[in-house]
């Protein structure tokens, strides 16, 4: 008979059921509530500053998405024959 136990069996067997559950969720709490009063407010300027990247970034994504279309129109012409 094998008496030796992994340190994990161990470790699981002498812990709270609770502590399994409540601990993690108390530290998510913890870091959650440092980094929320860490954050701050964007100003005037930083916002208008990620608004315009955000939008050439969509229209980026656009005209790269609409050029691409437009090379595979005639591609799939030729591959379907139609």
């Amino acid at each position: 008979l094998n008496t030796h136990r992994s340190p994990l069996v161990v470790i699981i067997v002498t812990m709270d059921a609770g502590d399994l559950v409540v601990k993690p969720l108390r530290d998510f709490a913890k870091s959650s509530a440092r980094l929320i009063k860490r954050c701050t407010k964007p100003d005037r300027k930083e916002y208008f500053a990620i608004c315009s990247r955000t939008a050439l970034g969509f229209i980026v994504m656009g005209f790269i998405g609409f050029f691409v279309k437009l090379l595979f129109i005639p591609i799939n012409q030729i591959i379907v024959g139609g």
